[in-house]
């Protein structure tokens, strides 16, 4: 089963090298010995290749890979090219397939391949056995995979991992051989294997001490046997979500639904590699606060990996979508108060991006033009959040039940295939709108996808329980003591809500009550904690400088990392300084992705400054 590649306009993807209409990569096999010493996986990749009649070439994206051989399957010398490199989006590989319709490329990657981050012992739980783990989206796969990095290139694909004995290795794929077979030299061979066709960025290999606990009939988690137990007993939902997401929106189509917690260093919140979604130890908070990220992860078994962005203009297809689901989960587990809550926050969030942007941006649209961009630069709360109240406002004016048909009806009608902006309007007006001119210019639709902003209609779902935060954060900055506030029973998102509504300016005994009576500083919810270090930074409040630095060395998830550095260096001769020294210590420990927001964030600070960074 192979997704078709889409040859309209708005589908041609502008950050990747191929051109499927000529050939197109159907199939991978991975055979790749990982080398912690050297930093690299190398080995051969075999592609299946379907070509156009008369096509002679096809064209893979690479980026710093140390191409030896590419062979046809009889073992025969294929001729091929690397063309220029460029920064953002490497050095295509133009292959000659003379008659080919598969290839074999040996190769390895280079050893700061921007996927790849290794870890040395002293980086992980456990202390002693390094780790490795993948980060691919949006396209940073190709810097360890010769293929067409594109995600609307769908791939089945399989693999064969060679790694140093005792270590362990997991992929976003059915583990044919989870314990492991013994090869020459000492190490264990790991064989896997995705039958489904995928978008290329969601192939993600771990390599560590990794331990497992099942969850559930089809559900489980992998960590460090030091985080295994905490990681356990805070993902013990999971299988009830795996349910509740079902009967909104169909069968779970991928076998398992296992998760990761990786290393600190890990960029994201979540990645919803397919069967083995990664996470962030950020998300063990010690009391389930934080589970919305695994409902948020699971969702995108719908939205995102089994109907896709075809191209990064349109990401917003993948997370607006997922992030909608993501508060109907948590509704259905946890009540409509808790999922408002979080929509809120959302729309907090969304206010604050679309501000900083400016109403008229063209990046606060959900189509976006990325050209001479890379496509790490669209992804913002603008695809998350506006995306997520485009679909609420539909809901609120066609009803739920007649909204979830349709949506459920658009993950069948569209499963395992790319998806344009264009073609899920085509199918909303198909499908749903089905010719109400009310209804079409009741919804505004096409103002939503194409247009900046924020449109007249949009729907803002409201939480009860703010409110009364809101008069206490009020109470608070007239003078009322910390002591009658009711912070410590609130939830998290209450807890950051009153934060995030306090004054930017506080005397420092204000400061000082809040994080001695709630022990702020020392909070084991990341999402707290980050809110309170960002009023601490607008108010340039040094006790907290400590619980910063230790914030910032000890995890690399960039949702907190870039915008506290940000409000570092938005604080001028005081800030910046603090912001130069933490980061000189941090960015070895930061994957690609979060260095690479960093460095562009520091590069205009005065050189002096900048050295450090």
């Amino acid at each position: 089963m192979v997704a078709p590649v889409l040859l309209t306009e708005d589908a041609k993807d502008i950050h990747s090298y191929a051109i499927p209409a000529e050939a197109r990569v159907t199939h991978v096999a991975l055979d790749l010995v990982t080398d912690f010493d050297a930093r690299q996986v190398g080995g051969t990749a075999t592609l299946d290749i379907q070509a156009a009649e008369g096509a002679n070439r096809i064209v893979l994206d690479t980026k710093g890979l140390q191409i030896r051989s590419v062979t046809n399957a009889q073992g025969q010398m294929l001729p091929w090219k690397l063309g220029n490199a460029d920064e953002t989006l490497g050095a295509p590989l133009t292959v000659q397939l003379n008659g080919a319709d598969q290839i074999k490329i040996t190769y390895k990657s280079a050893p700061d391949a921007a996927a790849l981050q290794w870890l040395s012992p002293e980086q992980t739980s456990g202390k002693k056995y390094p780790f490795l783990f993948s980060q691919g989206q949006a396209i940073l796969n190709r810097t360890w995979i010769p293929t067409q990095d594109s995600p609307g290139i769908r791939q089945t694909w399989e693999a064969r991992i060679v790694v140093p004995a005792p270590l362990k290795a997991v992929m976003s794929a059915q583990n044919l051989m989870p314990e492991g077979e013994e090869v020459e030299g000492g190490g264990r061979a790991f064989h896997f294997k995705m039958d489904k066709p995928v978008a290329p960025y969601l192939i993600a290999l771990a390599v560590g001490d990794i331990a497992f606990q099942s969850l559930g009939p089809r559900t489980g988690v992998y960590a460090e046997p030091s985080m295994l137990k905490a990681a356990a007993n805070e993902l013990a939902d999971t299988e009830r979500m795996v349910e509740a997401a079902e009967a909104l929106y169909g069968p779970y189509r991928w076998g398992r639904y296992d998760m990761i917690v990786l290393p600190p260093a890990f960029p994201f919140g979540g990645m919803e590699n397919p069967r083995l979604t990664f996470l962030t130890p950020t998300v063990l908070a010690g009391d389930k606060s934080l589970v919305s990220l695994i409902a948020h992860e699971l969702a995108h078994s719908w939205s995102g990996n089994l109907v896709t962005n075809a191209t990064w203009a349109d990401f917003w297809l993948n997370e607006g979508v997922t992030s909608y689901i993501e508060g109907r989960i948590m509704e259905e587990l946890y009540g409509r108060e808790r999922a408002a809550q979080l929509i809120e926050l959302g729309w907090e969030e969304l206010e604050a991006a679309i501000q900083d942007a400016g109403a008229e941006s063209p990046m606060t649209r959900l189509h976006l033009d990325l050209a001479d961009q890379d496509p790490d630069e669209g992804m913002s709360s603008i695809a998350y959040d506006k995306g997520a109240a485009f679909l609420r406002t539909i809901e609120k004016a066609v009803g739920r039940q007649r909204f979830d048909q349709w949506l459920r009806g658009y993950f069948d009608r569209h499963a395992f295939q790319p998806i344009t902006s264009a073609l899920f309007l085509a199918d909303l007006r198909k499908n749903l709108i089905q010719n109400d001119e009310r209804l079409e210019q009741l919804l505004r639709l096409d103002e939503w996808v194409y247009q900046p902003g924020l449109p007249a209609n949009a729907v803002v779902l409201r939480s009860e329980g703010f409110r009364v935060v809101d008069q206490q954060a009020q109470a608070y900055a007239l003078g009322a003591p910390a002591a009658s506030l009711g912070f410590p029973k609130w939830s998290y998102a209450q807890q950051v809500r009153f934060l995030n509504a306090l004054p930017r300016e506080l005397p420092e005994e204000r400061l000082s009550a809040l994080d001695t009576t709630f022990n702020l500083s020392q909070s084991n919810n990341s999402e707290v904690l980050f809110a309170w270090l960002q009023l601490a930074i607008a108010n340039r409040y040094d006790p907290a400088v400590p619980a910063l630095e230790r914030f910032l060395t000890s995890q690399g998830r960039r949702k907190f990392v870039a915008p506290l550095f940000d409000s570092l260096v938005a604080q001028g001769e005081w800030g910046r300084p603090i912001a130069t020294r933490i980061y000189e210590a941090a960015r070895p420990t930061y994957h690609a992705v979060t260095a690479g927001t960093i460095d562009r964030l520091l590069k205009d600070l005065p050189e002096e400054q900048a050295k450090a960074a």
